[in-house]
């Protein structure tokens, strides 16, 4: 107030002379006693470098050819105006000139002070970087006393999250000397000592211990020893967290009535206080009868049936809620899913004697809501129709939340999109009884790089592959659409290419089509590959001390394959049935490793495989199961070529003959399962699987040399032996659980098992990188006879690892393991560290 006095004061003084209409006098004066009326004829600011002045002048309410009173209140309210901006720390409004009935005003202001930079006292490194991204103090913003204010508060909320209740802030603003008008912030920081929580006392507890109470009490511990893996910290905002899930432990119990009657914190130290707690618990309550009120979709006993709470039932306010609205199998979703949008239940208790509650059940069922229009939003390169054909939800039909449900997990399954932002935006219409569901999505990138380099057999195996995941292949030939290639069709085509620079090399081609001619999920997948490996000039057992490439021996691959898969609708519509014909060539050359040395074998076989998968999240997977069964065969060559398999020798030529044609059947059984450990977060999740596989023959005299189970390790596709199923068991090397004869020669696993327990907890699910934790336990083995399988007999692990999912390369992942059992191959257990590349265990 002093302030705009002076500013009026030395307005009154500057216009206390005025002289003749028709002359210009400069920087005039004025009479207090006698006001009078001028029309403004400019107006001008002076004093600002950052601001407009057009912007200041309307913000005075001083426009040119308005009329004025010297003096008056007009000026009065325009400095009031500008100070409310909280950007000046001085006002100053004079006139300039005076012409006739004209006067001129220019108004002087005095900027507050800009942030040059600041610096932090006190802190910890990481504590300083926490800080900066709270505060977000620029350089160039204006200080003012809400800044300064608001950081002191930023600072001390900070630290009492961390326990420390005394935390001091000290802030020193002096002047930058090398701008001007500028201040340098010292933020100096004393974070005393972090108060912690010596006892809680307990009063008013009948029914629980003390003890029980304080298992109660999740944030908020004591001091003890047996609290030494939990936090004690003292947090204002925790303790109020607490109480509140006290009184809801006891409505859970049965206490309906409970109540805080008070609470108080005493401080008996420095860095310690005691907690006392006194509370109500009052009576026991029990469930007694349930009427329904309202309802003419479905009778009481069928609601009865699904609320499942029985008479005599310890009263739960939450199991209550849950069994209402909540659950998966909660009474709202009956109606939900029944097209009964506008639903509504109310629960209306009346307690009957001293512990009993009768619930009134009172329904709004509503009429049933018709879907009008089914937007998909945000899809930019994913064409709309591979999104709009995954979902259940149609224009015209009855509204169905397990059908939202559903078609979030399939989009969701496509990988085009962020699973983790997929949201079904409902938009109900009462007055027309119908609903609109918009589908917003996000995009994420999909397309994977592969670069990599693994350690096997003595040799580095450097891998590059390319896999486009939302491929157009009908648009291949459209020029505009190649940005860098023609996207949207959600098909995918994959190029692979492995080597080891002097005698390996690989070369892979696929390509999927997930709905062939556009109409059904009937999807087409085709694949082309070829390899070529040369030998060795030691036999096999050697190889680790001599690893020269011997030309003279070698193996070449050549396969091809075209498989259909198609969604069945029965038992359900989550399970699928695929087939598949596929060809591979072999030509081997001295090659030492098979049964088979030199020539030619051919395996033409046929795969059917029978699979249900409910998973919610291909990446981050926290509920749901994935089951298949599959059978792969090959004609029964030695039932009609009238050949005496047993006859046959050793020799080249009669091995070329016993495995011109292979022949077998083979089976694997796969089971996954992933349930959330604690409901509340959906973050921690249990993995559980199970993995069987059987090669089988039909004449044990012309067993299959290839088609066999390699086990242990990371379960990487390995590079010797084709027609082998990779099989991973961490904690030992690869392949070396697979079985050797006595003599140190391998011999193959025709029959195998594992198991898979394993905790997962994320620790990112953006969009630009999904990370996660696990801790695992296996166990598994291979064996070459069905006569010596032995389900028990298995060779456990346990160990830690990391996931990590990039759009552009893929899954990622480190494992540490530890061997517990001797493997087949002695040495090859004990402590492993695998890397992951494009799989899942």
């Amino acid at each position: 107030m002093i302030k705009r006095l002076t500013f009026l004061f030395s307005l009154l003084i500057s216009l206390s002379t005025l002289a003749q209409e028709a002359d210009t006098i400069y920087n005039p004066t004025v009479d207090y006693a006698s006001p009078k009326k001028y029309e403004i004829g400019g107006v001008t600011v002076s004093g600002i470098k950052h601001l407009e002045s057009d912007v200041l002048i309307r913000i005075a309410g001083l426009k040119a050819g308005e009329q004025l009173e010297v003096p008056g209140e007009k000026i009065t309210k325009g400095i009031q105006k500008l100070y409310k901006q909280g950007l000046f720390s001085d006002i100053n409004v004079t006139a300039t000139k005076l012409i006739g009935k004209k006067i001129y005003l220019n108004i002087h202001l005095q900027e507050r002070p800009r942030l040059s930079s600041v610096n932090y006292g006190g802190l910890s490194k990481s504590e300083t970087t926490k800080l900066k991204e709270k505060l977000k103090l620029q350089k160039g913003i204006q200080v003012t006393d809400f800044l300064l204010n608001n950081t002191e508060i930023v600072v001390k909320d900070y630290f009492k999250e961390k326990g420390f209740y005394n935390t001091e802030v000290n802030i020193v603003q002096r002047d930058a000397t090398d701008e001007e008008n500028s201040v340098i912030i010292d933020i100096i920081v004393d974070r005393s000592n972090k108060i912690k929580v010596r006892n809680i006392f307990i009063e008013g507890n009948n029914a629980f211990t003390a003890k029980k109470i304080k298992k109660f009490i999740k944030n908020t511990k004591e001091k003890k020893l047996k609290n030494f893996l939990k936090s004690s910290k003292y947090i204002e905002e925790k303790w109020a967290e607490d109480k509140m899930t006290l009184i809801e432990k006891f409505n859970e119990k049965g206490f309906r009535d409970a109540l805080i009657l008070s609470d108080s914190v005493v401080e008996v130290a420095d860095d310690r206080v005691d907690i006392y707690l006194k509370y109500k618990e009052g009576n026991r309550y029990y469930f007694n009868d349930v009427t329904w009120v309202g309802n003419t979709v479905y009778n009481s006993f069928v609601l009865d049936q699904v609320l499942n709470l029985k008479k005599g039932d310890t009263y739960n306010k939450t199991l209550l809620d849950k069994r209402l609205t909540i659950e998966d199998d909660a009474v709202s979703n009956l109606y939900l899913d029944n097209g009964y949008l506008f639903f509504n239940a109310n629960p209306v208790e009346t307690v009957v004697g001293t512990d009993s509650i009768n619930i009134e059940m009172r329904i709004i069922e509503g009429k049933q809501a018709y879907i009008d229009r089914v937007n998909i939003i945000g899809n930019t390169k994913t064409h709309e129709h591979v999104a709009r054909r995954e979902l259940y939800t149609y224009p015209g039909e009855l509204f169905s939340k397990k059908d939202i449900i559903r078609s979030v997990r399939e989009l969701a399954q496509l990988g085009h999109f962020d699973p983790e932002a997929i949201n079904p935006d409902i938009q109900p219409k009462p007055e027309s009884g119908k609903v609109d569901i918009n589908y917003e999505l996000e995009e994420k990138a999909n397309d994977q790089i592969e670069l990599s380099g693994g350690w096997g057999a003595g040799m580095v195996i450097g891998t590059v592959g390319l896999k486009f995941s939302n491929f157009s292949i009908r648009n291949i030939f459209n020029k505009e659409a190649w940005s860098p290639l023609p996207t949207g069709d959600g098909q995918t085509l994959s190029i692979k290419a492995q080597t080891n620079g002097s005698y390996y090399s690989s070369y892979s081609l696929s390509f999927v089509e997930p709905w062939l001619g556009g109409k059904k999920p009937t999807s087409l997948s085709t694949s082309f590959y070829y390899s070529k490996q040369s030998g060795y000039s030691r036999s096999y057992s050697q190889y680790y001390s001599n690893n020269q490439p011997n030309t003279d021996q070698q193996q070449e691959v050549m396969g091809m394959s075209v498989g259909l898969a198609r969604r069945l609708k029965w038992p359900d519509d989550y399970f699928s049935l695929y087939n598949e014909v596929s060809y591979q060539n072999y030509r081997l050359k001295d090659w030492n490793y098979y049964l088979i040395h030199n020539g030619t074998s051919n395996n033409f076989s046929f795969t059917t495989t029978l699979s249900r998968s409910s998973i919610d999240n291909p990446l981050y997977t926290r509920r749901g199961s994935s089951f298949s069964l599959s059978m792969k065969i090959t004609p029964p060559y030695s039932l009609f070529d009238n050949v005496n398999y047993s006859r046959l020798t050793n020799s080249d030529r009669d091995q070329q003959e016993k495995y011109k044609w292979i022949e077998y059947h083979k089976w694997v059984f796969k089971g996954k399962m992933f349930s959330p450990i604690l409901n509340k977060t959906d973050k921690l999740v249990l993995y559980t699987g199970a993995e069987f596989g059987y090669l089988g023959h039909y004449n044990k005299d012309k067993r299959s040399p290839f088609e066999g189970f390699e086990v242990g390790g990371d379960g990487m596709s390995g590079y010797s032996m084709y027609g082998s199923d990779n099989i991973g068991l961490r904690g030992y090397g690869n392949g070396t659980l697979t079985p050797i004869s006595e003599s140190g020669q391998r011999l193959g696993g025709n029959i195998y098992s594992k198991f898979t327990a394993e905790v997962r907890y994320p620790l990112s699910l953006s969009q630009s990188a999904t990370i996660y934790a696990l801790a695992f336990a296996e166990a598994g083995n291979a064996w070459y006879e069905f006569e010596d399988f032995q389900p028990f007999n298995v060779k456990r692990s346990a160990g830690i690892g990391m996931r990590i999912f990039l759009p552009m390369f893929g899954l990622l992942g480190i494992d540490w393991a530890y061997g517990f059992d001797e493997a087949a191959r002695p040495g090859e257990n004990g402590s492993q560290f695998h890397f992951v590349i494009g799989q899942q265990f």
